[in-house]
């Protein structure tokens, strides 16, 4: 999903609260130096250090390592979808079958699954939960959701029977006539179903009016199982808007029929080419396929000529296939402009970038660069993370701000030149976060935005020579802005403040991840563990505990403080210098430091010595510096009266009061 609150956004209100103030009159005594910039500390090292958190055992399903377990399972789910659009009703009705999968030890009496197209109705609690301002996530004034107008269950030999259901906002509930035994038995359920498109989905889905027609952007769009697993049984949590979704894998086939002139772009594999798309249109594909630069399929000219269709009346089917996969979304619209490029990946394959968007939309500085951008991001995760895993990568250009499904994402129509890269890239990251490694975005929606949050960083800095990669501040600027919710990360979106969800999913867990790799590990402990973790759960249901063990397990680091302050805690960080003293009173003997930690959270410490002389030292002390106490005191083999002693000189430290940061001696 797209970021919330931008960069500048999260500086403005850091810095409106937090000025960097250095005194600027030196301090003349040498021994209880900033006496007047101590604070009295918060912090105790037993809170934070404490012997017995995360230490909940492992078991044969998930281990203490944090990889799973010899008997790690989950369920399946593989569906075949037949829908049609009727655009002048702007409604979707069709069937899906779904083919279910139990692998979990239990026996299923019962089945749940997801209507999440009931969230954009008045009556649903999404919407009685909306406030009456609105917002992003708002359902107000829509008379949506699914109208579900037959279910049946095949059984073994049984054929298609009627089931006996009800639904719960939503949710859905079939009970079986007999229940679904464990380690491998199987059901399929079939659904007939249709819905009226909301004009704005809670910024998920919808449809925008253009000059030559309406770009239908369509997700939530089936009946989907929920997910069985170990930890909770049924996630049967309602959709309300913020929390976004948990769902099993399979594979996917579907159907999608339209008026004659729509182009339809969707997640995997266009399965009937020929069919839908010209010869001409084939030919620039083919082309695109083999071509770094991008190569325009249907030109902003050519959107209103008949021609570019394979036929002028009626309607066309367009078919696609997605295999392990946890969803599928797709676009239509005959206002299209397509262009698409070659994507090269690691292991030497190839898969097709592509963008969609309207004529006003194709412009030099903004999507006409789509494509570059799609490439340019997704080939670097690829290296970093693991290889995508899709045939194509679609961005199509809507009313939708920024959502991300597999292998294809929504991105606003109105973005230009940084704005546009940061959205695309954002949002193709979740292809890695929650596409590849499913984790229950529901209740932890850190676990992708903010992951994604922090990958941002580095693929940004890796576009095109760093193109968009501009200086946004230090971790002392953001720090306030980090600090300023009164909420743990780890607490439900649907329970954050709406103001403080920008930050709590995605700034600071991102900005956690970098001082992680920046400061605690370094980049190749840290790379190494953040790729074992997605190696691990590629294609699972990973919790927070499995993330947090196998990092401290690859990176060979016992991290319970920093999860439980940074993630666990609103506790804020505060180091500062306390006290510089001379050896034996005298310069040219060496000096004692004295530093100090005054608020709950602690991190390592790096100190840098400015002598008189100019010589600079750095003295880099480890965070178990901070486990006796708030205060350590270390000897530095200077030779000369000190000008400054600065700790966090770098400012890699999200460090909400740097006016005890800097001792100064006397004027020279």
């Amino acid at each position: 999903m797209r970021k919330i609150a931008l960069w500048a956004g999260l500086l403005s209100i850091s810095l409106a609260s937090h000025a960097q103030n250095t005194p600027s009159s030196p301090i003349g005594t040498i021994s209880d130096v900033n006496r007047s910039n101590s604070a009295t500390s918060k912090y105790d090292p037993r809170e934070l250090f404490h012997p017995l958190f995360n230490m909940q055992p492992g078991n044969d399903y998930r281990t203490g390592s944090g990889s799973p377990g010899p008997r790690y399972w989950q369920n399946r789910a593989d569906y075949q979808i037949n829908v049609t659009l009727d655009d002048q009703k702007s409604t979707i009705a069709g069937e899906v079958t779904i083919t279910y999968k139990n692998n979990s030890p239990e026996t299923l009496p019962f089945l749940w699954l997801q209507l999440d197209q009931n969230a954009f109705s008045d009556t649903s609690r999404a919407s009685k939960t909306t406030p009456v301002t609105g917002g992003r996530f708002g359902n107000l004034g829509f008379a949506g959701g699914m109208t579900i107008t037959n279910v049946s269950v095949e059984q073994g030999k049984n054929k298609f029977v009627p089931a006996d259901y009800t639904i719960t906002d939503t949710r859905m509930q079939i009970r079986l006539a007999e229940p679904v035994k464990p380690n491998g038995d199987g059901v399929k359920v079939r659904l007939a179903y249709s819905f009226k498109i909301p004009e704005y989905g809670s910024d998920r889905m919808g449809q925008l009016k253009r000059r030559d027609g309406i770009i239908y952007e369509i997700a939530q769009w089936y009946p989907r199982m929920a997910v069985y697993d170990d930890v909770e049984g049924w996630n049967v949590l309602p959709y309300l808007g913020a929390g976004e979704f948990y769902l099993e894998y399979g594979d996917f086939e579907y159907a999608v029929t339209v008026p004659w002139d729509h182009i339809v772009v969707g997640s995997g594999e266009l399965l009937n080419p020929n069919d839908v798309l010209t010869s001409e249109q084939i030919k620039r594909l083919g082309q695109a396929r083999n071509s770094d630069k991008t190569v325009i399929i249907r030109g902003k000219d050519e959107v209103t000529n008949p021609d570019t269709r394979p036929k002028r009346s009626g309607t066309l089917t367009w078919r696609f296939r997605c295999q392990n996969t946890r969803d599928v979304a797709w676009a239509t619209s005959r206002a299209f402009v397509w262009d698409a490029a070659r994507m090269n990946l690691p292991s030497g394959k190839t898969a097709l970038a592509q963008s969609v968007y309207p004529a006003e939309s194709a412009t030099p500085d903004s999507w006409g660069r789509s494509t570059e951008y799609v490439k340019g991001c997704i080939e670097f995760y690829s290296k970093y993370l693991l290889e995508y895993t899709y045939p194509v990568a679609t961005n199509v250009a809507g009313i939708v701000g920024g959502m991300e499904y597999p292998g294809i994402v929504f991105c606003d129509h109105k973005d230009k030149k940084d704005a546009l890269w940061g959205v695309t890239d954002h949002e193709f990251g979740h292809n890695w976060f929650p596409m590849i490694v499913g984790n229950n975005e529901r209740k932890f929606a850190w676990m992708d935005e903010g992951f994604n949050t922090f990958i941002n960083t580095l693929s940004t800095a890796n576009f095109n020579n760093g193109e968009y990669n501009r200086e946004r501040g230090t971790m002392h600027d953001i720090a306030p802005a980090l600090f300023q919710p009164t909420e743990p990360i780890m607490s439900t979106p649907d329970v954050q403040q709406s103001r403080a969800l920008g930050i709590l999913a995605y700034y600071k867990p991102g900005m956690g991840l970098k001082l992680l790799r920046d400061v605690v590990l370094g980049p190749k402990r840290f790379d190494f563990a953040f790729k074992t973790y997605v190696d691990r759960w590629a294609f699972k249901h990973p919790t927070p505990y499995d993330f947090f063990r196998t990092i401290e397990d690859a990176a060979g680091e016992d991290l319970g403080w920093f999860w439980r302050g940074y993630f666990y805690e609103t506790w804020r960080f505060d180091q500062g210098v306390k006290d510089v003293k001379y050896v034996d009173g005298r310069a040219e003997k060496g000096s004692f430091i004295t530093i100090e930690n005054l608020e709950k959270m602690a991190m390592p410490a790096t100190v840098e010595l400015t002598e008189t002389t100019g010589k600079k030292t750095r003295v880099d002390l480890p965070v178990e510096i901070w486990q006796r106490g708030g205060t350590w005191t270390f000897r530095a083999n200077t030779t000369a009266p000190l000008r400054t002693v600065v700790v966090d000189p770098d400012e890699k430290l999200p460090d909400i009061n740097s006016k005890n940061n800097t001792w100064r001696g006397e004027a020279q």
